[in-house]
């Protein structure tokens, strides 16, 4: 059955490759949708024979169909065609089914996108502020801690929320848990140690060495929509532009450190970045801020 297929290779995933749980979600939503669009395209229930005789021009109208009539963007369809390959070649492993026509589709062409940073200013005001916007002081002190492990050591919001309390800092650094189950240490200031200490002791609940670090009201631990939803209060408060995700304060840790003369090389190794390509985005950025100033500033511009 194709169903148990897909199921087993979703496990294979998590428990060999040891993706991450959004991950495998994001593969098997991916490979749903393509199932879906077959069971249209061919009027019937997809089957592993159909999956081997689809030729090229069957995969070219699936994505046809996800720019035409699902409006999806090309770096969506670029990831389940990246899906989609994972899974075929996983079916040909497995004695499964075969099929060479999907190594003659092109990925779609994708822009690549400039991440967006919130200005210093901005940045320090929310760190500052976020404390406010919460009814409970620990819980203020919770957000106001993990927004400074966002913009102040460059996590992303999954690494910090997958943190457990025998993960917090007794030094100067932090052990973080990444993408690929890949393990860094980052640096910490004396400021974000505090606003950490001073979460744990503000906490009502109690904490063991395997219990969540960062816990919601109800002492479970905390979801990343609880505490984008206090982001976007903070965002409606301060004026903050819209773009102003967790991850944009990710973005800013590393945009504001390269503006402060850091080296790209450091900057990937506290992000957590596999290739130094990726690091390289946020020269974009920078030039983009001088060349910003440079035209307001210059009497020829």
């Amino acid at each position: 059955m194709l169903m148990d297929s897909a199921r087993h290779f979703l496990t294979s995933l998590a428990e060999e490759k040891r993706l991450s749980p959004n991950t495998v979600l994001a593969y098997q939503n991916d490979l749903q949708t393509f199932f879906t669009f077959l069971k249209s395209y061919r009027s019937e229930e997809p089957t592993e024979a159909m999956l081997g005789s689809l030729e090229v021009r069957d995969f070219r109208a699936w994505l046809a169909w996800r720019k035409s009539e699902k409006k999806m963007e090309a770096s969506s369809t670029a990831r389940a065609l990246s899906t989609l390959r994972h899974f075929f070649r996983y079916g040909e492993k497995k004695g499964l089914f075969k099929n060479a026509a999907i190594a003659n589709i092109r990925n779609p062409k994708i822009g690549k996108a400039v991440p967006k940073a919130v200005p210093e200013h901005l940045a320090l005001s929310s760190v500052a502020e976020i404390a406010e916007e919460a009814k409970e002081p620990w819980v203020g002190k919770r957000d106001a801690a993990l927004l400074l492990l966002l913009y102040g050591a460059g996590l992303r919001i999954g690494e910090a929320l997958s943190l457990r309390y025998s993960d917090r800092p007794t030094n100067e650094t932090l052990r973080v848990r990444g993408k690929g189950n890949k393990e860094r240490i980052v640096p910490l200031l004396p400021l974000i140690k505090d606003a950490l200490a001073d979460y744990i002791t503000s906490c009502p609940y109690p904490f063991s060495n395997d219990s969540p670090l960062f816990v919601g009201k109800q002492g479970k631990a905390l979801q990343a929509p609880v505490f984008r939803t206090q982001l976007k209060h903070l965002r409606i408060r301060l004026g903050l532009p819209e773009n102003a995700t967790p991850h944009a304060f990710r973005h800013s840790f590393a945009t504001h450190l390269l503006s402060g003369g850091a080296d790209l090389r450091s900057i990937q190794e506290l992000l957590g970045h596999a290739s130094l390509s990726t690091t390289q985005r946020y020269t974009n950025v920078d030039s983009a801020r001088l060349l910003a100033a440079y035209t307001k500033a210059h009497p020829r511009a």
